[in-house]
């Protein structure tokens, strides 16, 4: 165990320094590009993000490859980044359990449910179809279509373990998202305006179900109300409560794709042990502790604010436990990525060439596509 120490410790500070990069970029360096372009076309706008828009995970992986790939990695690191990988990196996923909560789908309120379904169900079947035809590796098609359908980065790297995908293939899944996530993050929130004439609720809807990650669906919001005044963050409201139920599909959707992925690759040795489905081959046991988690949370929320957790829990007390368990799943996260980065080699990701990114680009269109669709039906029938 000592051995890893030194993987540990190098992944760990990276970590540390792609969150602190990310937050400079996202709330410093991209409003001072905002506000001089503005300024450069005769206008003024000034952008503060609360949190930042900017993808911590990716700054991480990032870096990882930076150090990876211009100043090397001795042997002795190695151990640790296997451990960061594989233990560590399992262990923030299901934690992410504790992130989701059942309560938010009776937030959104039910006729906003079927465009979340319907983007998600959309997403991750033609993306999927979609990457087939132009030849991706399945796991890297499945990976981009995860993180479309659902929550970005989060999805891909809980995913990721799921359907035992390469480490290269993880970092060009998340750098495909977060990079046409951040292109609809600055143009979303106008389109949103113009195509549903500054109604908050729909605007939300669509920015909830449209725009990849959580930080950046909470940016777009931002956005939304500074530029057109939003009464109220009603706007922000929905689209994060959107966010928070689409985050949900997960405890549904990485053991789904984790069983179909295992039972194509193990179709003929199940043949031959009598076709028993072995679910503890099929389902790992850290998706089976997101899940579980994700229905303590459920049951915790119960009864609302008001009311003891479970009946008996303090609620602030559950609350500060819920909020150091968010901190130290994105704490493993971060790590378990920045030893991905720091395992990724740039020619590994040169192969794979440039139909990933097509296939990130389609998504991101599709997906945008159907939500406005799906909003402009229930806006009309329901």
């Amino acid at each position: 165990m000592a051995g890893a120490l030194p993987g540990v410790l190098l992944a760990a500070a990276l970590a540390w320094a792609g969150a602190i990069l990310a937050d400079w970029v996202g709330k410093t360096a991209i409003p001072w590009v905002v506000a001089v372009a503005s300024a450069l076309a005769g206008g003024q706008c000034v952008l503060r993000f609360d949190k930042s828009p900017v993808s911590a995970i990716l700054m991480t992986i990032l870096l990882g490859l930076t150090v990876r790939n211009v100043a090397g990695l001795p042997k002795v690191y190695e151990e640790g980044l296997r451990l960061s990988v594989k233990l560590i990196l399992r262990f923030g996923i299901a934690l992410l359990g504790l992130r989701l909560s059942l309560a938010a789908v009776g937030e959104i309120g039910l006729s906003a449910l079927p465009v979340v379904l319907g983007t998600i169900a959309s997403a991750l079947l033609l993306v999927t179809w979609l990457s087939r035809a132009l030849g991706l590796p399945a796991r890297l098609g499945s990976l981009i279509a995860v993180g479309t359908s659902i929550c970005g980065a989060s999805a891909i790297v809980a995913t990721g373990p799921a359907i035992d995908a390469e480490e290269d293939e993880v970092s060009y899944a998340v750098a495909c998202i977060t990079l046409f996530g951040m292109i609809a993050l600055f143009t979303y929130p106008f389109l949103a305006h113009w195509l549903f004439h500054g109604a908050a609720n729909p605007v939300g809807l669509f920015l909830g179900t449209a725009i990849h990650e959580t930080a950046q669906v909470a940016g777009a919001g931002l956005m939304y109300e500074q530029q057109y005044g939003a009464p109220e963050a009603l706007a922000l409201k929905a689209a994060m409560t959107t966010k928070l139920v689409r985050n949900l599909s997960m405890g549904i959707v990485i053991p789904l794709m984790a069983i179909l992925y295992h039972r194509r690759r193990s179709r003929e040795a199940d043949a031959q042990a009598g076709g028993r489905l072995r679910w503890g081959k099929y389902v790992p046991l850290f998706v089976v502790a997101f899940v579980v988690l994700a229905a303590v949370r459920s049951i915790g929320d119960l009864g609302g604010p008001e009311k003891p957790a479970f009946g008996l829990l303090d609620r602030q007390l559950w609350e500060a436990f819920l909020a150091g368990a968010k901190g130290l799943s994105v704490g493993c996260l971060t790590i378990a990525m920045a030893a991905v980065g720091l395992g990724t080699s740039v020619r590994q990701l040169k192969v794979l060439g440039w139909k990933p990114l097509c296939v990130g680009f389609a998504a991101a269109l599709l997906v945008g596509v159907i939500s406005i669709v799906l909003i402009k039906f229930v806006t009309v029938f329901i």
